[in-house]
């Protein structure tokens, strides 16, 4: 078993090292000859454990993420290993995941079919038909959005209790400069005098990119992540994601219903509420069924870190402004947030824990919505920091009020 696990951090600090000289400039085709031996007995966790390292020894997440795709092109040339596979039943998390990938990659052929029209376009023209053409061909690939939302917050989130970060730092990353391409180009899109000429750049420069790099998440999904997961993941955690995968939805393709975990593997997320408790306050009593319902009826969405930056709690409304899925409970919030934003929360915590400021807010536009968002730091009677306390608001309907309303009138249902 020694000998094996030494083999084992051999070859990631072996990949480690090629990987860098490929960063620091080497040429590729150097590069190539002297992974072909190693990558044979390289399996994907592995090669996820190498990143996780290079960011341990000090280099940026978007330092790692510039150069994966860069890696992860010279790997897919020279590896020679195939991916470990099982057959799985229709449903399962990963059959789902891949089932999605060819029907994105098929989805990008289409668009692909379509810009490929845009070459015989006069360069001052105004071309609506085609553009229109492109957007349609474009609407099913933004589905995207739906399978990296369940990877980002249900996969990573087990894979975290793993011990394994990297991911949902590097991965996370690059799904984001998927999704921005993809909105700047359905913007761009929507301009009616867009012209032949920048609708063949825009087509060149920005949707290309971005089909580029969908394809390269369904290589880097499908070669590294999702084998790496098979072999971490015990059935109870795949039970797990499969229960909390519908609040994502699916992409392009429903599950099949072959795969049902066992009950014993299911949590159903059912609360069990001791009746006769109650919890005391200074200012009344409050038995847990009216603590739930409370938490559960305000126009807010509350979402709780505790002291050590965890996720301990979050409020369980209809209508929530953000989707919060029960994965996420003793997470590091870190971690719950797209890498660009962590440096905020960073900030946003320490100034908290070192009692510089007490909140903090910000409001957006998002979907046709005006949405308030407020950071509170919770502190017990001498001051000691208890944690952060997130309050969400959609305020759309509250800020368009005018005059009065002194007269009982229900809202209609």
């Amino acid at each position: 078993m020694s000998e094996l696990i030494n083999n084992q951090s051999m070859r990631i600090q072996t990949l480690k090292e090629v990987i860098l000289h490929l960063h620091r400039g080497e040429a590729p085709e150097a590069v190539k000859e002297r992974l072909k031996g190693l990558v044979a007995e390289v399996d994907p966790a592995e090669i996820a454990a190498m990143e996780q390292q290079l960011m341990a020894d000090g280099m940026s997440s978007d330092e790692v993420r510039a150069m994966c795709d860069m890696h992860a092109e010279v790997l897919k040339e020279v590896s020679a290993k195939p991916c470990p596979s099982m057959p799985l039943p229709a449903g399962h998390p990963v059959h789902q995941f891949k089932a999605e990938n060819a029907a994105l990659l098929e989805a990008v052929a289409q668009v692909r079919k379509s810009a490929g029209a845009l070459a015989d376009l006069a360069d001052r023209s105004t071309p609506t038909e085609a553009r229109l053409a492109l957007l349609a061909a474009l609407q099913p690939v933004m589905d995207v959005e739906k399978h990296y939302r369940r990877k980002e917050n249900l996969v990573f989130s087990v894979l975290e209790r793993h011990g394994n970060t990297g991911p949902s730092k590097v991965m996370w990353g690059k799904d984001d400069e998927v999704r921005e391409l993809l909105k700047a180009t359905t913007q761009a899109l929507r301009e009616e005098t867009l012209c032949g000429e920048e609708l063949k750049i825009l087509a060149a420069s920005v949707l290309e990119p971005a089909l580029a790099a969908l394809e390269g998440m369904v290589y880097k999904e499908e070669h590294i992540l999702l084998p790496m997961c098979q072999g971490l993941f015990t059935e109870e955690e795949w039970a797990e994601i499969w229960r909390q995968s519908p609040e994502y939805g699916w992409c392009l393709v429903a599950p099949g219903d072959a795969y049902r975990p066992a009950e014993a593997q299911v949590d159903t997320g059912a609360i069990r509420l001791p009746d006769a408790q109650t919890v005391a306050f200074a200012s009344g009593t409050l038995s847990f069924q009216q603590l739930q319902a409370l938490f559960s009826t305000l126009p807010v969405d509350l979402t709780l870190v505790d002291a050590q930056d965890r996720v301990a709690f979050f409020s369980e409304g209809p209508d929530r402004v953000f989707e919060r899925s029960r994965a996420i409970i003793g997470r590091h919030v870190q971690n719950c947030h797209p890498p660009k934003s962590v440096h905020i929360v960073d900030r946003i915590l320490a100034d908290f824990r070192a009692g510089r400021q007490s909140v903090a807010e910000f409001w957006i536009q998002m979907g046709g919505k005006f949405i308030h968002i407020r950071y509170f730091a919770l502190r017990d009677a001498g001051g000691a920091y208890l944690g952060t306390l997130e309050v969400t608001q959609d305020l759309t309907r509250l800020r368009a009020l005018e005059g009065d309303r002194r007269l009982l009138q229900y809202e209609e249902a």
